[in-house]
């Protein structure tokens, strides 16, 4: 059993086709259904923490009333803000286009969390292991979702280029938020044009964004999914002295390629959540222990 075998494993439940959907003959799987919860909780957190925020600063005069259609655009935006812009690039058109299936489910579980009494805030130990799913779900979308819209592609000079499958794949994968965080959809004030945070000083550093290329790439590297890709793997294999650079270098199985990249994807965001929570495990001085320290320093002459 090798190290990846778990994520195989969970890989293939997850993607089972689920009751009651499959009765209707839906391919909705327990991985669409928990990824979409997962997306619509996030941003009524998101919502509420910028609602708490601004009235703290600005009180409830600016405070515009809240409906669903604007939720229900954010999220919308959010999963298929990327393709709006990626897919008139490589000339395909935009999945919800194609099937209203998943617009449909994401607009029915942004209602389901909207008719929530309240969510949980965001914490260490609940975005600890959810940071586990989310490499999952975000190694299906830049490993199972992006690469064949570009792989497959009609015209040659895009299926055969590297470059426009990283392309697709940052902007797929970025654009939704971008474009949500530039409308201030999740903002409690009228929408306004505002700079997203990738555009603000240190914004190239945000994990999601370098990390889609870089997954679709090694996916890519791994599988052999581009000539470019397989000259490479080779080259790369021959460097590491495992490869003697006149035989080429066998692809790697795409379900095994898949769960490295969650693995990897895994541990890059609980990387990130253990920083963003970092607060959380400094112990606080009391008291007492403030008074002892006080004593113990020197007194000034």
């Amino acid at each position: 059993m090798s190290i990846v075998t778990p994520a195989i494993e969970a890989f293939r439940y997850l993607l089972q086709p689920i009751a009651p959907f499959i009765w209707f003959g839906l391919p909705i799987s327990t991985l669409d259904v928990a990824a979409a919860f997962r997306l619509c909780i996030v941003l009524r957190q998101f919502r509420e923490d910028l609602y708490r925020k601004h009235v703290k600063v600005h009180g409830h005069t600016s405070v515009e009333s809240r409906s669903f259609s604007r939720s229900a655009l954010t999220a919308l935006t959010v999963v298929f803000g990327g393709e709006v812009m990626a897919c008139p690039l490589i000339q395909v058109p935009p999945s919800f286009m194609v099937s209203g299936l998943a617009p449909a489910l994401y607009t029915a579980i942004q209602a389901l969390v909207d008719a929530l009494p309240t969510v949980p805030e965001a914490s260490l130990n609940l975005e600890l292991p959810l940071s586990l799913f989310d490499g999952f779900s975000r190694a299906y979308l830049l490993c199972n979702l992006i690469p064949p819209v570009v792989t497959m592609n009609k015209d040659s000079a895009l299926s055969l280029s590297p470059w426009a499958l990283l392309v697709a794949s940052f902007l797929t994968a970025n654009g939704g938020f971008f474009l949500t965080n530039m409308l201030s959809f999740m903002n409690p004030t009228p929408i306004t044009l505002t700079t997203p945070p990738e555009l603000q000083p240190y914004g190239w550093t945000t994990v999601d964004l370098w990390c889609a290329p870089l997954i679709t790439g090694l996916y890519a590297l791994l599988t052999h999914a581009q000539p470019f890709w397989a000259e490479m793997h080779t080259v790369i294999s021959t460097m590491l002295g495992a490869g003697n650079g006149e035989k080429p270098v066998e692809a790697v199985d795409p379900e095994t390629a898949r769960a490295a990249c969650a693995m990897i994807l895994a541990f890059l965001f609980t990387t990130r959540t253990m920083k963003n929570f970092s607060g959380v495990w400094q112990t606080p001085i009391t008291e007492v222990e403030k008074k002892v320290e006080k004593e113990m320093k020197p007194k000034a002459r």
